[in-house]
């Protein structure tokens, strides 16, 4: 588990499986969206493990549409349409998550037993960027720069 907001009521999360990144919207508790990423996580340290959505509508008015993308550093391993919520996610008593998710579930598709920690490696940090911005390693684009001089 990387990441859970809200619960089977409404919400989403970003994990990993069977090797694999995953992530699931849950919309209202009445329909559970996944994506899969279709390559391996590969081990090592500084990985970048994201998802990042891009609305390309509403459906009906209020209701946002579009995809939903995943990626491992820079590379998209995943994507599949999605529709969410408006509101928050907190209506059945449970915010946001970090490593673990620790109340009712996001979804029933995630390994082990409640509360979901994760393991295998140490989360050193997780943002959240609601502006609507893509992504921009920084310090990649740096290092790539100095590369070329």
């Amino acid at each position: 588990m990387l990441f859970a907001h809200g619960s089977r009521f409404g919400g989403h999360a970003l994990y990993l499986k069977d090797n694999r990144l995953h992530y699931v919207y849950n919309f209202v508790g009445m329909l559970e969206q996944k994506i899969v990423g279709r390559h391996d996580v590969p081990a090592g340290e500084n990985l970048i493990l994201s998802a990042s959505f891009d609305k390309d509508g509403e459906d009906p008015p209020g209701i946002s549409t579009g995809i939903l993308s995943l990626y491992q550093g820079d590379r998209k391993v995943g994507e599949g349409r999605i529709k969410t919520q408006p509101g928050m996610f907190e209506l059945a008593g449970e915010g946001l998550c970090v490593g673990r998710d620790s109340g009712e579930p996001v979804t029933d598709d995630y390994p082990g037993n409640s509360p979901y920690r994760f393991s295998g490696g140490t989360i050193r940090r997780v943002a959240v960027d609601v502006s609507g911005d893509p992504y921009i390693d920084l310090e990649r684009e740096a290092q790539a720069m100095l590369a070329r001089e």
